[in-house]
């Protein structure tokens, strides 16, 4: 078993990645079964390198706030702000303390200084304005929609003045409030207010669609896409805090379907661009669907990787990553009999595994899955095998 598992494996590089794969995928997503361990975040930046410099990719996009990940784009691109500045407000979840995440974003800036547009290197957040504790309030995205085609559009033509948002979205404090989350009647989604802004969002954003052309003529195709994303995330936000103050028992499975619904479509526009590597929590990227309990409830819903994938076919590929130990959390030796388990056998730190040729080997051997004793690691599920393309496995995590 462990000699036939053994020639399942090369090295994690760009080519062995793409020997896998029947052609360059527009989206590579490469997973993680944790958040905040750098040496995963490092393995990421150098497959990243690779990516750029042998199959010329051009973006990366990471599980971050898409709105803030416009001040890390500008950095890159054009040396917009200053490091420190772009990675204490260019992050959300705290992935701007990372060394790695740090060293990304410099070496991006390097990589940039000097070259055309065309041939410069993007990064994108791809995550929605939200937390656990809750969401932000729509008012960043919806002004600045409004903004844009204000300084371009006829006034007639607009369902509302800046004055008029500016009335409806009131005081900021209202929309994050943290209680929200898990009282419903603690939120403001569902007040007339937001029911006005909801109806306003859309109009903007189809008065954006239908002034396509003349958008793009007067400002720039690049101009025009970041309103996208404005448009996408003011009625993303506002369809989210509607639900917030939803108290149907399906509540919770529509908050956590809606996220990934918010970041499958910004990974639908990112790709537009070109080949980009995605990297997020293999939750996240999966083509199963995605479950976890909440308030003593299951919750079942479709990742940001399934509606992708249903979208780009074979353009998208998945890559989940495995671990064998995160000493420093408590996650020991995995047990013998589970995947980890027969892929910690063997003797390299770090490696890459043909996902059908391993199940393959497995054969009829049905591996036991594996259980953390810290939340914060999600294990692989052995079921899940046949819907990947290939599985990172990293040996050993030193604490960061």
């Amino acid at each position: 078993m462990a000699t036939d598992i053994k020639e399942t494996t090369h090295a994690v590089e760009a080519a062995s990645v793409m020997k896998l794969l029947s052609a360059r995928p527009r989206l590579l997503a490469l997973g993680e079964p944790t958040h905040g361990e750098d040496t995963l975040l490092d393995l990421r930046n150098e497959l990243f390198r690779q990516l750029v410099e042998q199959q010329g990719y051009r973006t990366i996009a990471i599980e971050s706030d898409c709105m803030r990940g416009l001040v890390v784009d500008d950095y890159v691109t054009s040396g917009t702000g200053t490091l420190d500045e772009v990675m204490e407000h260019g992050f959300s979840h705290g992935w701007g303390t990372s060394a790695a995440n740090r060293e990304l974003v410099r070496w991006m800036r390097a990589y940039n200084d000097g070259r055309p547009a065309p041939e410069r290197l993007r990064f994108a957040g791809f995550d929605g304005p939200l937390e656990i504790t809750g969401a932000a309030s729509p008012r960043q995205a919806l002004t600045a929609l409004h903004g844009y085609l204000s300084a371009q559009v006829d006034a007639d033509l607009f369902p509302c003045t800046a004055e008029t948002l500016d009335r409806l979205l009131g005081d900021d404090d209202r929309w994050t409030n943290t209680a929200a989350m898990m009282d419903p009647t603690r939120s403001v989604g569902k007040s007339a207010e937001a029911n006005e802004l909801r109806l306003l969002a859309d109009d903007l954003v189809s008065l954006l669609d239908e002034q396509t052309p003349h958008l793009i003529k007067e400002t720039s195709r690049e101009d025009w896409d970041r309103a996208r994303l404005y448009g996408r995330t003011a009625t993303g936000l506002l369809r989210y805090h509607s639900w917030m103050a939803d108290t149907a028992p399906s509540r919770m499975t529509r908050l956590v379907g809606l996220r990934d619904r918010m970041m499958a479509d910004n990974l639908l526009t990112i790709a537009e661009r070109g080949p980009a590597l995605v990297h997020a929590h293999n939750g996240h990227l999966q083509r199963e669907k995605s479950t976890m309990r909440m308030g003593g409830r299951p919750l079942e819903w479709w990742s940001a990787g399934a509606l992708v994938s249903a979208h780009l076919g074979e353009e998208y590929a998945f890559l989940a990553t495995a671990l064998g130990t995160i000493r420093h959390q408590g996650v020991d030796t995995p047990a013998p009999d589970s995947v980890e388990g027969l892929l910690y056998a063997l003797p390299e730190d770090r490696y890459v595994v043909d996902a059908a040729r391993l199940a393959t080997a497995l054969g009829d051997t049905q591996p036991a899955p594996r259980v953390s004793p810290w939340f914060g690691y999600a294990p692989l599920d052995p079921a899940h095998l046949a819907g990947f393309d290939g599985l990172v496995f990293v040996k050993d995590v030193p604490q960061s």
